[in-house]
């Protein structure tokens, strides 16, 4: 029987940016399934209450429950993984997302209310994000380095990073892989190289490193 994956999107975004992964993860034979939620309107407990009892829910059908989340979906991947220590086994991988805390998150906060509006409940996550990953889940990063977005007007960026989060933001103690490709962040959910790699670490737990 088939694992589960759950694709979870970032912010400011909804489930139907999710469209081209979904359909490239039900062709390397995944079950997929879209988280969709409200990432500014929502408070986090309530997003995360949901994602738990979704995973829980399908829990039933496998043994094998995986999360892959673009940039602030991979956030909040880690921490309901964190917070419910009674998930079934699966892996993580988090597209983009800035592990270690986002620049250009910070950068928003500092405009004022209107800036910090911007970034709602997850404010916090956005900004430090994690110290390091203690948690039993394997979890992988692909990161772009393709300089094309936002977070580029925003601040300045130091070294290679995908317009929107820095790839030394992406690393994080603990982690098991990490990789980057050539794309920027919004296209880490459209580019075929991406949902490559996703396949081969939820399969293996480990990144294919064949090209480099």
């Amino acid at each position: 029987m088939s694992d589960h994956v759950i694709l979870l999107h970032g912010l400011w975004m909804r489930g139907f940016a999710l469209a081209m992964l979904h359909r490239r993860m039900m062709e390397a034979g995944f079950r997929v399934h879209r988280f969709d939620y409200m990432s500014v309107a929502a408070t986090q407990q309530r997003i995360l209450s949901r994602l738990e009892a979704r995973i829980h829910e399908l829990a039933q059908e496998t043994e094998a429950v995986h999360l892959v989340g673009h940039s602030l979906g991979g956030l909040l991947a880690l921490r309901a993984c964190a917070e419910d220590v009674d998930l079934p086994p699966g892996r993580v991988v988090c597209l983009g997302s800035p592990l270690k805390g986002s620049a250009a998150a910070r950068g928003f906060a500092g405009m004022g209310r209107g800036g910090e509006a911007l970034l709602g409940g997850n404010r916090e996550l956005l900004e430090y994000g994690f110290e390091r990953w203690e948690g039993e889940r394997e979890v992988g990063v692909v990161a772009g380095r393709l300089s094309l977005g936002l977070g580029a007007v925003l601040g300045q960026f130091e070294g290679d990073n995908d317009g929107t989060v820095a790839v030394d933001e992406t690393h994080l103690p603990g982690i098991a892989d990490h990789c980057v490709i050539e794309t920027n962040h919004t296209g880490l959910l459209f580019s075929v190289e991406a949902a490559r790699q996703v396949t081969q670490f939820l399969q293996r737990g480990r990144f294919d490193r064949t090209d480099s």
